[in-house]
């Protein structure tokens, strides 16, 4: 069904309205047909493709965001997620007001991102995990004295502020050093503690934990967790790391070549798209694998630690007669990983895209 756009009168708000929009719990995301198209121009390589494109360019359309629309309420986290170039970074720069769409509108409480107001961008912010806002060759402490002068916080919420991320983030070590002498981690700690001095309360995070280990990723989703609880902000997180999503999200927005194609629980996900869930054992004696097999698929087996993969439906027949049968010392059940999930799910999209393309139908979306 599709999603009615935003009427003329639901556009109007009245500037009080938008001076008081900071101390208003209820800040809400509305996102309506929104597109962004791109002319890229093409040229052929070597110096004979300069010279043609000199007499004749060629171009082409690129959608790159093409009827996307949502709501995200107060408070809510949501993972977006998608393959590379299906137009996540575009829609969060749209949504933060550096692009200007095509088509389609978009409101965050009473502002419209475009028209960058000054209480709009006190009320969002976005990290990009590929781009910095810190001066290089200053302290980090001093760029959060910076931030702090731009969005005109005020000192005492400034000291409580630095002094909860401080204590959260572990950066009394380092806020003191140059930013080009800190490592990755370092770096990208004291990105997220500076996005964030304005207290905003919608935060777009464009892959928060690239290129960052184990440790320093689950310190950050701490981080995120916690700002979210403290301050009842609306999230909205990017990653190609599956542990952030299902660490922070309940729920996950899928996009693809610029179109949703699914929008809901994390869970309702899994069940549509995983059709089977693994059951591992640790055997007391081992077994061999013509006999496991009769149980399900063996997706691995390693003398006494065995993996297999049964149909969703039937997952606890099966894991009674596991039990019932075969020497057991232990036993766990649990989905695939989010990773595969993700995976096969685009992988039965272009199926049918290839599918729908050989027989002459327009690709549909779901």
């Amino acid at each position: 069904m599709p999603v009615p756009l935003l009427t003329d009168s639901a556009m109007r708000t009245s500037e009080n309205q938008l001076t008081s929009m900071t101390a208003d719990p209820s800040i809400t995301v509305t996102v309506r047909d929104l597109r962004k198209h791109y002319t890229v121009h093409e040229k052929e390589p070597g110096i004979r493709g300069s010279l043609r494109s000199f007499v004749r360019r060629n171009s082409r359309q690129v959608h790159a965001v093409d009827g996307v629309s949502f709501d995200l309420e107060a408070g809510e986290m949501v993972g977006f997620l998608g393959p590379n170039g299906a137009g996540k970074t575009t829609t969060l720069k749209m949504l933060a007001g550096l692009l200007h769409p095509s088509g389609g509108q978009v409101r965050i409480g009473p502002y419209t991102p475009k028209e960058r107001r000054t209480g709009f961008l006190k009320l969002i912010t976005l990290v990009m995990g590929q781009k910095q806002q810190l001066i290089w060759d200053l302290p980090a402490y001093d760029s959060f004295l910076v931030n702090q002068a731009i969005y005109e916080v005020p000192d005492d919420q400034f000291k409580a502020t630095m002094h909860e991320f401080i204590e959260t983030l572990e950066l009394e070590q380092i806020v003191k050093k140059q930013v080009r002498k800190l490592s990755l981690g370092e770096r990208m700690k004291c990105e997220l503690a500076a996005a964030p001095l304005h207290r905003p309360r919608v935060l777009f995070l464009d892959e928060p934990t690239i290129g960052l280990d184990v440790n320093m990723q689950v310190r950050i989703r701490e981080f995120v967790a916690d700002y979210n609880r403290r301050y009842n902000a609306t999230v909205m997180l990017t990653s190609h790391y599956m542990a952030d999503v299902t660490a922070l999200c309940n729920r996950i927005i899928v996009i693809d070549k610029g179109r949703i194609i699914f929008d809901g629980d994390l869970s309702r996900l899994v069940e549509q798209t995983a059709p089977a869930k693994i059951i591992r054992l640790q055997l007391s004696t081992p077994v061999t694998v013509e006999h496991l097999a009769s149980y399900g698929h063996v997706h691995s087996f390693d003398g006494l630690n065995v993996e297999l993969k049964v149909p969703r439906a039937e997952t606890t027949r099966i894991a009674a007669r596991l039990l019932a049968e075969l020497p057991v010392a232990d036993v766990t059940i649990e989905d695939p990983p989010i990773e595969e999930i993700i995976g096969q799910m685009f992988s039965q999209m272009r199926a049918e895209q290839r599918d729908q393309a050989a027989a002459g139908e327009p690709a549909s979306v779901a």
